[in-house]
């Protein structure tokens, strides 16, 4: 299969045609308008910063559907004793550099300038929406993503204490659930989400689910509900 390259066209080509790792196309921007489109249609971007921007639609995707989400012993334990402080939207650039930078990505990282800057656009517009935990004053985990209808497509998540990132899904997932949320899109199986509660899908069942969560309608993206603070934890 061949890689597209984007033009200034606010357009992609069928996911039918990305490669069997995934890869769709390449170039483009990361303007508002791109990426909630690209969204909406199940593509995400990632690349190395030094290279060209690469855009995603795997044959396999791993989702999360807030009800399943597995909250082990010790996680529950961590929730009882609220050993952290949970917000929604309190800082989202720094959440972001977060997760940028925390852990084995602070030798390089697929977060760059123009990814921090393009989301944190998407932040302002009421699109893209962080959840941090913190210990005091410092904010020892997080994640962050976008909210399109009823589907939460996760970005990234970090942790510097234990369990942190882990109370945040948790945050998120009641919060979600709260609000009517069908699924989280976790693009990219790793054997952490799946003992969360994640599972992978194919690509076709995926866009269906996509169409079901009322991304757009009548050629508007839908913010998704997300309030200021989170619901009670689980």
């Amino acid at each position: 299969m061949p890689i597209f390259a984007l033009s200034r066209e606010l357009s992609f080509p069928p996911t039918s045609l990305a490669q069997s790792n995934g890869l769709l196309a390449v170039g483009g921007d990361l303007s508002p308008a791109r990426l909630l489109l690209a969204y909406t249609h199940g593509i995400f971007p990632w690349n190395d910063p030094a290279e060209p921007l690469l855009w995603w639609a795997p044959p396999q995707r791993c989702v999360l559907f807030p009800a399943e989400i597995h909250l082990s012993r010790s996680l529950k334990k961590t929730l009882r004793q609220k050993s952290y402080r949970v917000t929604f939207d309190a800082d989202f650039r720094q959440c972001m550099e977060l997760c940028a930078h925390t852990g084995d990505r602070a030798g390089g990282t697929w977060i760059s300038p123009a990814m921090l800057d393009a989301y944190t656009a998407l932040h302002t517009l009421g699109f893209a929406h962080s959840v941090e935990c913190w210990d005091g004053d410092a904010m020892v985990g997080g994640l962050y993503g976008l909210a399109l209808g009823t589907c939460f497509c996760g970005e990234s998540m970090f942790h510097r204490r234990r369990d942190a990132s882990k109370v945040a899904l948790a945050a998120l997932t009641a919060h979600l659930l709260q609000h009517h949320y069908r699924v989280i899109d976790c693009q990219l199986p790793t054997a952490h989400l799946h003992s969360l509660g994640a599972r992978n899908i194919t690509r076709k069942n995926f866009e269906q689910l996509l169409r079901s969560c009322a991304m757009v309608t009548e050629g508007r993206f839908n913010r998704g509900a997300f309030g200021t603070k989170p619901e009670d934890l689980p």
